[in-house]
């Protein structure tokens, strides 16, 4: 979460990045698309369900623009940040069929991967 006032800034704005544009997209596009969720979210809006999922992709684009300068999402060590963008990532992965290096996103492919290495993240 950061060793001092900027870092912690640094790592709050990052991790606030991910949930706000990747994570509530991701919600979003399956909220309005996912037929098992239908029930749940009434009505459902498809053409809005269609277009988070497009946007979805611009945003993972940004990302993999970040990642390919920086190793991780908040800079140079793995953080909060990071925890919530591959909860985001894993998320889009089992619902959206979502993958980075399928989308020619080889930044966040690679680091999707490296933090699916850590011990914590294995299942």
């Amino acid at each position: 979460m950061g060793v001092d006032f900027d870092e912690r800034a640094f790592i709050e704005m990052a991790d606030r990045r991910v949930e706000h544009y990747l994570l509530a997209s991701i919600a979003n596009a399956i909220r309005h698309t996912h037929p098992g969720l239908a029930p749940l979210e009434q009505p459902q809006f498809p053409d809005f369900g269609h277009s988070q999922a497009t946007k979805v992709r611009e945003i993972a684009g940004w990302f993999d623009s970040v990642l390919a300068r920086q190793p991780w999402m908040a800079g140079e060590r793995f953080t909060i940040a990071d925890i919530t963008a591959f909860c985001a990532i894993e998320f889009a992965r089992g619902l959206m069929k979502f993958k980075p290096g399928d989308e020619g996103l080889s930044a966040l492919q690679a680091w999707r991967d490296r933090v699916a290495e850590r011990p914590s993240a294995r299942v």
